[in-house]
């Protein structure tokens, strides 16, 4: 007679981990689980169960299982970058390279470790290392940083230590699916100037099941955030997804020709902690004569975290390599970079390190100018080429209060007190307009402009774009410390005190009252 097992309550309701999985697990177990979730931003507990070589489902495109690839293709090294990773995620992905990658293309794989302290990436990963040397002997190179140097400096780590004709480098929780490298080293061979990505496919953290991603571009915003998008309409025109599509940027897991990369400058060493590097890549790829391309016949499966572990705030390490990012390859362009992150063009006070050595990289590989960047690989980032003002929107009566966006979704922007975030950030623009609550950087997302409806006396925000046709009073007259007038009703905007005897944003005929914005491009 099989024993009933007792299933116990929740213990973590609240618990990412434990929102969809884990009904059948008993006390000890989900302390375990919840443990390990806490540390790595995944699931840990899980992993330690599953095979090392578990079998996923075939995302690629039926196309692709068609192509057939030269046979003398480079050889390639990956690089696996870690800092605390799970020994069982290590594990599964250097597996999955042995056991998807044809033997004589795999050269050898690279661990770079930046100055790891969890115990078990110590003797228990020698040992597995150890077990695989057996049948490939010196296969697996291993590099130790013996202090923490970030992201951009494990890459580096790892390129250097490389010698195969092409370098992969990914992410340590990751798992290579079949047939990943030869659609990436095709390329390579056809074109050495192309950076090659492959698709990467969503390993959900709580039960890492797999979900397959449609193939996007790689783009990034004014603060250089990456993120995805859609190809361009070359691509889509040919409507057929095994093919490759350019790309702007690079998303961090890619495979390039090791000699071509050392030419164009490598990796930026000056990049600390995390951020800005992949777009840094992408953009010096294209300057500097070579190309950018996702494969869609490539797929890597990779673990989404839901929390990471080794830095709580990425905004100020981010920051600081845009900064260093805009100042080497952004030209007159970098303005967009400050005003995205609300900085003040002159005396930031933020150092950015020496940029001397990559200058002269720029200068004497004669790469192009940020501008062609943007007129031929990257038309739908707006320029923002009519900006006067922007920050925080202050009234000279009430200075610790700003304009704020309001309540969203709604249209009614208000006074708050000031705390200098997004929902806070104005601009003020040669056309005119004033636009509130952040501003987007690309062409084809809509910014909200302030609007005066012409009767009554509550200010609006309405879409900039939908405005123009619609002939909205949404242009105003403004100099900076003098009064904010609408052009077409003559009305200001202006603070008064309200039935609760609150300050709040008004529109009513100009009683002098003075605004100033916190940032100024040129004197207005």
């Amino acid at each position: 007679m099989q024993r009933e097992k007792i299933v116990a309550p929740k213990l973590y309701p609240n618990s990412f981990l434990f929102a969809k999985w884990g009904n059948d697990l008993s006390e000890e177990e989900q302390k375990e689980a919840e443990a390990l979730f806490q540390i790595y931003g995944y699931n840990v507990f899980l992993s330690n169960q599953l095979p090392l070589d578990r079998k996923l489902p075939d995302m690629r495109d039926n196309r692709c299982l068609m192509k057939n690839y030269p046979k003398d293709l480079p050889n390639i090294s990956v690089v696996l970058i870690y800092l605390n990773e799970a020994l069982s995620v290590i594990k599964r992905a250097i597996q999955s390279i042995i056991s998807h990658t044809p033997k004589h293309l795999l050269k050898e794989i690279i661990l770079v470790d930046d100055y790891s302290t969890n115990n078990d990436l110590g003797k228990p990963l020698q040992d597995y290392i150890d077990q695989i040397h057996t049948e490939r002997p010196g296969l697996i190179k291993k590099v130790w940083h013996n202090r923490q140097m970030g992201l951009s400096q494990s890459r580096i780590s790892g390129w250097e230590q490389a010698t195969a004709d092409v370098v992969a480098i990914l992410d340590a929780h990751i798992e290579a699916t079949e047939g990943w490298a030869e659609p990436l080293l095709a390329r390579i061979k056809a074109d050495r100037t192309v950076v090659v990505s492959p698709v990467f496919d969503k390993v959900h953290f709580d039960d890492l099941h797999v979900e397959r991603y449609t193939p996007s571009a790689h783009g990034f915003d004014w603060p250089l955030w990456c993120m995805y998008e859609s190809f361009g309409p070359e691509w889509l025109k040919m409507k057929d997804e095994s093919q490759p599509g350019k790309s702007p940027s690079v998303m961090g897991i890619f495979a390039a020709d090791r000699a071509f990369l050392g030419e164009i400058g490598g990796l930026d060493g000056g990049m600390t902690v995390y951020g800005g590097e992949n777009v840094e890549l992408g953009i010096r790829v294209w300057l500097c004569g070579g190309s950018v391309e996702i494969v869609p016949c490539s797929r890597i499966a990779h673990i989404e975290r839901a929390h990471k572990p080794y830095a709580l705030d990425l905004n100020p390490p981010m920051r600081r390599n845009a900064l260093r990012v805009a100042d080497i390859w952004l030209d007159e362009y970098k303005k967009n970079v400050f005003i995205a992150w609300n900085l003040p063009l002159q005396d930031h006070g933020i150092d950015i390190g020496n940029v001397s050595e990559r200058k002269k990289i720029r200068e004497k590989r004669k790469c192009k100018p940020f501008k062609w960047y943007l007129d031929n690989v990257y038309p739908s980032l707006a320029t923002w080429d009519n900006i006067l003002g922007y920050g925080v929107l202050q009234n000279n009566l009430f200075r610790n209060y700003c304009v704020d966006q309001g309540v969203v979704p709604g249209n009614i922007p208000i006074l708050y007190e000031c705390h200098f975030l997004q929902p806070q950030h104005c601009y003020y623009n040669t056309d005119g307009e004033i636009i509130i609550g952040g501003i987007k950087s690309h062409k084809y997302n809509n910014n909200r402009c302030l609007v005066d409806l012409g009767s009554g006396s509550t200010p609006t925000l309405q879409d900039c774009q939908l405005g123009k046709p619609k002939q909205l009073h949404m242009y105003w007259d403004f100099k900076q410390g003098q009064a904010i007038r609408n052009k077409a009703t003559n009305r200001c905007l202006e603070i008064a005190q309200g039935e609760n005897s609150y300050y709040e944003l008004i529109i009513q005929r100009c009683t002098g009252q003075s605004w100033r914005i916190e940032h100024l491009i040129t004197n207005f």
